[in-house]
């Protein structure tokens, strides 16, 4: 039986140790990944059978993993970052090894990156609500209904220090708002009604548990809430939502480069891309993908133009001024 361990890590807690393995064992490949484990338990063993590979998974949030990779420079653990925000790959493409995939010309354009890091699937920030709390009528309807007064301590949000989605939907906010003072003003609103959440996998799951009735997250993992059976629903925000691909990436002096390029070549495969848009509720990156039928169609969703290399450039100035909101909580 085919084994492989998935560690949660914090900044600075040393890397899993690795897995004991028969004599003669085939390939490894160190993964870290900010995917929720029902994602990681359901791909890494697909990705170990089609391959022959073992995979070494630790997951983390998206800042944690950079900042590991970073602290590792001098002697690489990682070989792929996967599935974290673009705008932090974007920043610190210093940390990566440029590759192009076996079927890059597959990637829609739309998604297509620099070259640094390569688009894993699409993703997009939505509300997802608990429908035994609110009634439909209750909803919150945009990203500024969230500074109502009814809603004070049953928002949840992830950390967007340490969350590349939480950081996408602050910056989305801010896109739509302006991050000038005004913009942070209405933001500080939303803020003050927030529960911040250590992880992003855990908003959904405080939605659907009722520790919370509104939860900002990404929409394939509220879809998962939905899909089995949860009292949530998924709301896009009139006034606007992001659309934007996550991201993957070689990283730089990787230790086992080949088992990482063998890796990245099988997310984008057309039945990785098709599994994980069927049964993960995420959106596809490939031309030749059909989206998830029971997810609301892309044209009906009113969508704002996300800049990553803005994201990327404005993240420390974003990130300290959440620490003051945070700090003067």
């Amino acid at each position: 039986m085919t084994l492989h361990r998935i560690s949660t890590i914090a900044l600075g807690a040393a890397l899993s140790a690795c897995l004991a393995v028969p004599a003669g064992a085939q390939q490894r490949v160190s993964i870290y990944t900010a995917h929720t484990a029902n994602i990681v338990e359901r791909l890494i063993p697909e990705f170990e059978k089609a391959t022959g590979i073992k995979a070494d998974v630790v997951k983390a949030g998206s800042g944690d993993i950079i900042n590991r990779v970073r602290a590792e420079a001098a002697n690489p653990k990682c070989d792929v970052i996967w599935s974290i925000g673009a705008e932090l790959l974007e920043a610190n493409t210093d940390l990566l090894d440029p590759y192009q995939p076996k079927e890059y010309a597959m990637i829609a354009d739309a998604f297509k990156s620099g070259g640094a890091w390569i688009p894993y699937t699409g993703i997009l920030n939505v509300f997802v609500v608990n429908t035994k709390k609110l009634k439909p009528e209750e909803y919150p309807k945009s990203w500024v209904d969230l500074a109502q007064p009814r809603f004070k301590n049953l928002v949840s949000m992830a950390d967007a220090e340490k969350s590349g989605s939480a950081y996408m939907q602050l910056n989305t906010f801010l896109t739509i708002y302006g991050d000038k003072a005004a913009g942070w003003d209405k933001f500080k609103g939303v803020f003050n009604n927030l529960s911040i959440s250590t992880s992003s996998g855990a908003v959904p799951r405080f939605v659907n548990d009722g520790e919370a009735a509104v939860g900002i997250t990404l929409e394939d993992n509220a879809y998962l809430y939905l899909k089995g059976g949860g009292p949530v629903a998924i709301v896009y925000p009139e006034d606007g939502t992001s659309a934007i691909a996550d991201g993957m990436a070689l990283c730089k002096r990787a230790p086992n480069p080949t088992a990482g390029k063998a890796f990245i070549d099988w997310s984008l495969s057309a039945p990785v891309q098709e599994m994980v848009v069927q049964e993960l509720g995420r959106r596809p990156i490939r031309k030749d993908a059909k989206p998830l039928g029971a997810l609301k169609p892309m044209a009906e969703i009113k969508l704002v133009k996300y800049d990553i290399q803005n994201a990327a450039n404005k993240r420390q100035e974003y990130i300290d001024k959440w620490r003051a909101l945070m700090l003067a909580r």
